[in-house]
């Protein structure tokens, strides 16, 4: 298993990514150790202390002005972890989970958090000997940390709760003992940093926007291929088109299909005396809409690689002014903003792919291909419900990128009386990509269909080899046959970023 090793405040998306679809394991730069030391040396004080320091020596949320005995600072914390595992739901993926674990570690490794070395040895353990957490997917409002997901990790720290090891799930005390590591017994503050924080929401949201960017890939692919299914114009790519508006993602996305096209017989045998002046806007428009989608992808991942690297436990000890002070890091407004942004992207992403589908199967607008794309249309019914299913999955993702951030309720008798609901904004991400995935497969389907119909003209060899790819898994449709297996195949095509793949032609980056 791979081993990065991170610099907190220097992470990359490239790392993060890496750490997602990888699931690599993870060791915080040993150079971070010393201000995680003065941290901890700062807290340690303030316990000796007279002073109330909030959570060190206080109750927490409402109970904040309840002073703790400094023989119960240890029951304290560990009271706190035990009564925040109050998360709800099946628990979410491995994937993600060890992604959470790693933005926690970054999150310690500033040296702002006060824990002891120990804890991060064991979160570092943990990934490398793989004990997952069993961490159930509802419960955080997004503000405050992500308190009760948070909490189920940390009590498997302590060797409660439960945990997925060798795939087997079993009690955190056991998973540890099996990985040979040894729970710890939470000191001042510690369950406090482990739970105040916006890693649950944040590998959410990164995990959203790997697959929409990846999405975006596939739709470049198959908005140029629906464009020559069609006998589409490629005048629409023009390159000073383009650069006269000087949007960067709608500049890549017209270089990108300009590229995919290259070179197709099907587009050269019509652009003369072609009797139609324009397409519909789903293909004159896609570097217009597709690009922006890009530029929004962009704008929500910069918010994103900042809050990976970020210190956002409360209170925060800064050590360099001596001071041990309550904040809102934890508040995951940024992070909210940036799901609800991703999941605007993917939806339109979607909605433009749909009308190319809805096109590409009406003999009224798809340049003489015959009815759904079968040869014998009424007995057949070719791709006309696989149509309808992408029109349900748009919709779909149409209700899912509502805004979420805008949805606060007062919690906590009041106290916490503004939140981000990142958590669920970021969630319903996973949902929407799979939408979109499958949109995006049936539109693979449709367009190579397509493409095939207008042998013996071939399309540009980026795409012929697109074509081919598909074949390996689905076979052209002739007669009507049962379709369910087709379309899941198409969508895992997609979802592997296969196709991009295929065209042996270099994607826009996420980062520029």
């Amino acid at each position: 298993m791979t081993t990065l090793t991170l610099t907190p405040g220097a992470v990359t998306l490239k790392d993060l990514a890496q750490i997602y679809w990888q699931e690599a394991s993870v060791r915080l730069d040993p150079a971070c150790h010393g201000a995680i030391q003065l941290a901890h040396d700062r807290i340690a004080k303030a316990v000796a202390g007279s002073d109330a320091v909030y959570g060190v020596n206080t109750g927490f949320g409402k109970l904040a002005s309840v002073k703790i005995a400094a023989e119960d600072t240890a029951t304290l914390q560990r009271n706190l972890i035990l009564s925040h595992c109050c998360g709800v739901g099946p628990a979410i993926s491995r994937r993600h989970a060890r992604l959470l674990m790693a933005l926690k570690l970054l999150s310690l490794g500033r040296g702002a958090s006060g824990v002891r070395l120990e804890l991060v040895h064991l979160l570092e353990g943990m990934l490398e000997q793989g004990v997952t957490p069993v961490i159930p997917a509802q419960g955080s409002v997004g503000a405050s940390g992500d308190l009760a997901p948070l909490a189920h990790m940390a009590a498997v720290m302590m060797g409660e709760a439960q945990a997925e090891f060798g795939g087997k799930v079993m009690p955190g005390g056991d998973a540890l003992a099996a990985a040979g590591l040894t729970p710890v017994e939470l000191g001042p503050k510690e369950g406090l940093a482990l739970i105040n924080g916006t890693q649950f929401s944040t590998a959410f949201a990164l995990a959203g926007l790997f697959g929409a960017w990846q999405a975006a890939h596939s739709a470049l692919v198959t908005s140029a291929l629906s464009t020559d299914a069609i006998m589409g114009s490629t005048a629409p790519l023009q390159p000073e088109i383009h650069a006269l508006r000087g949007h960067a993602g709608q500049i890549e996305a017209g270089a990108t299909m300009r590229a995919l096209l290259d070179g197709s017989e099907i587009r050269e045998s019509h652009v003369v005396d072609d009797a139609r002046v324009q397409d519909p806007y789903c293909i004159r428009c896609q570097p217009q809409v597709t690009g922006a989608a890009m530029d929004v992808l962009r704008m929500a991942a910069r918010t994103l690689e900042v809050e990976a690297n970020a210190a956002t436990d409360n209170p925060l000890v800064l050590v360099g002014a001596d001071l041990i002070v309550s904040g809102g890091n934890f508040h995951a407004e940024p992070v909210g903003f940036a799901a609800d942004m991703i999941a605007l992207a993917i939806a339109e992403i979607g909605a433009i792919a749909q009308r190319r589908v809805a096109l590409i199967v009406d003999p009224v607008l798809s340049f003489n291909l015959p009815p759904f794309l079968t040869r014998n249309p009424g007995l057949n019914s070719g791709y006309m419900i696989a149509e309808v299913t992408t029109a349900a999955l748009m919709s779909e993702n149409k209700h899912l990128a509502n805004p979420c951030v805008t949805d606060s309720t007062p919690t906590s008798a009041n106290q916490e009386d503004h939140v981000s609901m990142a958590a669920h904004g970021a969630r319903r991400l996973g949902q929407m990509v799979d939408n979109l995935e499958r949109i995006l497969g049936v539109e693979l389907l449709c367009a190579a269909q397509g493409i095939e119909f207008r042998a013996p003209l071939s399309t540009s060899a980026a795409l012929q080899r697109v074509v081919a790819r598909v074949r390996e898994d689905v076979a052209t449709l002739g007669e009507d046959r049962y379709l369910a297996p087709d379309l899941e195949r198409a969508a895992n095509i997609i979802a592997n970023g296969d196709i991009a793949a295929a065209t042996a032609i270099p994607m826009p980056e996420i980062t520029t």
